[in-house]
């Protein structure tokens, strides 16, 4: 016969190998990896918009503004030079600029689409012109040198930014050259800060281009196919024969007599 005592200390070692759970180490590590993962995202958000705001602090000082109306002035290495517009030429007609790429001068009547377009092949030099009449920034690099990653540094700053517009340019004398009306600055580095400068000095500032107002929209029914751009051909040498001169055509002349 069972006695009580050992009836009670069975049901009471029953009662604990019932009671006992193991400790759930599966739950405590996704929970774990879940907590890790939102610092992370999180830690991310921060250093980015800590990154962003420390950008535009640095770009702050490249705003034109009417008591500063030329901030490229302040960057290294920019070259300016003024230039007329409103010089237009046929799409027949060729211009012997005086710069490589051209920034400035006699231009086609027709202007490249440059809200954020990236082309993937060179583009006539008299139609990219036009566009930086129109406040366009024009990104040109040297396809022989700026290829993968780097290529897609420079396709960010351009694709979706309005007055923006980038394109391959033969023999480029240095990896990248950028462009705006009457300004270029030529860099060796996609990476380099001067680009981001060059934009934000000059991109729609409307005290440094002609056409202030004017888009950079194409009509379909316009004289520039985007999908299907004016080939780039090398500019001719001034004074070249048939070749229109960058200043655009001189004025005929006047008779002694003429208007009386």
């Amino acid at each position: 016969m069972v006695s009580g005592k050992s009836s009670k200390a069975a049901r009471n070692a029953r009662a604990s190998v019932v009671t006992k759970r193991s400790t759930p180490w599966g739950t405590i590590v996704a929970v774990a990896v879940v907590v890790l993962f939102a610092v992370g995202i999180f830690g991310y958000a921060y250093v980015q918009n800590r990154a962003n705001s420390d950008q535009d602090a640095a770009l702050a000082a490249f705003t034109p503004s009417a008591q500063n109306q030329d901030p490229s002035t302040q960057i290294p290495g920019v070259v300016s030079q003024p230039y007329t517009g409103g010089q237009h030429v046929t799409s027949d007609r060729q211009v012997a600029y005086t710069q490589s790429p051209p920034f400035g001068g006699a231009h086609d009547g027709f202007w490249a689409a440059c809200n954020g377009v990236v082309y993937n092949t060179p583009v006539r030099n008299e139609n990219l012109v036009h566009s930086l009449e129109h406040g366009a920034v024009w990104i040109a690099y040297n396809p022989d040198q700026v290829t993968g990653d780097a290529l897609a540094v420079l396709r960010d700053k351009v694709e979706g930014e309005s007055y923006t517009v980038m394109s391959p340019y033969p023999n480029l004398d240095s990896p990248v050259s950028l462009q705006s009306w009457g300004h270029q600055l030529k860099v060796g580095d996609v990476n380099d800060p001067r680009i981001d400068q060059f934009i934000q000095a000059l991109r729609l500032n409307q005290y440094q281009y002609p056409e202030v107002g004017a888009t950079c929209d194409v009509g379909s029914g316009g004289g520039f196919d985007v999908d299907n751009p004016p080939p780039f051909v090398a500019a001719p040498a001034p004074g070249t024969p048939g070749a229109e001169p960058e200043a655009g055509a001189a004025p005929a002349p006047v008779a002694p007599d003429a208007g009386r």
